[in-house]
């Protein structure tokens, strides 16, 4: 009989350890949120382990960052993967992407309060309406040069097009989002004569790459003297290898601006989780860390950089909607390969 009772305690014990551990294993799961985006974002000296680190201490989370090729390749295999995509948030398209985006019907609203929140250039925009997709950052594309070797670059993209004798590097409207910041900007100044304007500069490139960074490595590499960047590039230099020789050079004209944004996806599980963390990146926690990290202007009113202070400030900026791109985009860019390839 003792040994029965006994044999019956050991057993409702190890039933009890087993239910116990099942509950505290459950207890302790943690959610995780898979968010998209572009390489550079999530590479050690990019904002990506650092917001990684913040959030999962705010959530009891866990980030899980998918790094593809490209804004433009974000997009890509969003619209392969449709509703079985992987993620739950997208993050780094831009404005000149949204509006095919949202064609998709795969984004959900992001139910997040801006009022007084969202900081950029009066001469872009006013306050930010968009339901779907919130901004975290901006800037200007700019050519980059180095002064050591080019004491006098153009001072307007006209100048650059029509009459400077330099040779510069750029990136693939198709491919990479500064290379489609060019051919709108290109646009902007030159209208129905763009293709004219295209085939004047043709001569001056060295070579178009698919992405920023194969370009800029050109660049650094003293193959070109300037290169298609944006205007806070210098800041790195200062900031980061404390070299003031990096400029950007500043066009008369203006300079066209990039917003860059991210949205929450409707067949997301943890809308709760994503809808928090896009609020999270309109907070001083996450604003503070673009500009040192991924490069650009935050959205909100953080304070930048006292070296951002150094850089130029376009009194004009470019901007078409995002509709406007779209419904142009396709014959625009044959627009651009058919006068480079005369």
């Amino acid at each position: 009989m003792i040994r029965i009772r006994q044999g019956l305690f050991i057993c409702s014990l190890t039933i009890l350890m087993f239910f116990g551990f099942f509950i505290v294993q459950k207890v302790d799961a943690k959610e995780t949120l898979t968010i998209y985006t572009y390489e550079s974002f999530i590479t050690d000296w990019g904002p990506g382990p650092q917001i990684k680190e913040v959030f999962e201490k705010k959530c009891n989370c866990e980030l899980k960052f998918v790094g593809l090729d490209s804004s433009i390749g974000i997009l890509g295999r969003l619209q392969i993967e449709g509703e079985n995509s992987n993620a739950d948030i997208v993050l780094g398209l831009d404005t000149n992407l949204i509006s095919v985006a949202a064609e998709t019907g795969l984004f959900a609203p992001h139910q997040v309060d801006i009022a007084n929140k969202v900081n950029l250039p009066n001469s872009v925009t006013g306050k930010w309406e968009d339901k779907a997709f919130l901004p975290f950052d901006w800037g200007y594309f700019a050519f980059v040069y180095d002064n050591e070797k080019l004491s006098k670059p153009p001072s307007s993209l006209k100048g650059l097009v029509e009459d400077a004798q330099v040779t510069i590097v750029i990136q693939d409207p198709r491919t990479a989002t500064p290379g489609l910041g060019l051919l709108l900007w290109v646009k902007s100044v030159y209208g129905k004569d763009a293709k004219d304007a295209w085939e004047k500069l043709s001569d001056k490139i060295v070579t178009t790459t698919k992405g920023w960074w194969d370009a800029y490595s050109i660049f650094l590499n003293g193959e070109a003297d300037m290169v298609l960047s944006y205007s806070t590039s210098p800041a790195y230099h200062i900031i980061a290898e404390g070299k003031e020789n990096y400029k950007a050079a500043q066009f008369e004209e203006g300079h066209y601006v990039q917003i860059e944004v991210a949205g929450l996806l409707e067949s997301s599980k943890k809308k709760d989780l994503g809808r928090e963390f896009l609020k999270f990146m309109l907070t001083d926690d996450f604003q503070s860390i673009i500009p040192t990290t991924n490069w650009m202007y935050s959205v909100t009113y953080t304070q930048q950089p006292p070296e951002f202070n150094e850089l130029i400030k376009p009194k004009n900026a470019f901007l078409f909607s995002s509709e406007e791109v779209n419904n142009n985009r396709k014959v625009w860019v044959d627009e651009w390969l058919e006068a480079l390839t005369k």
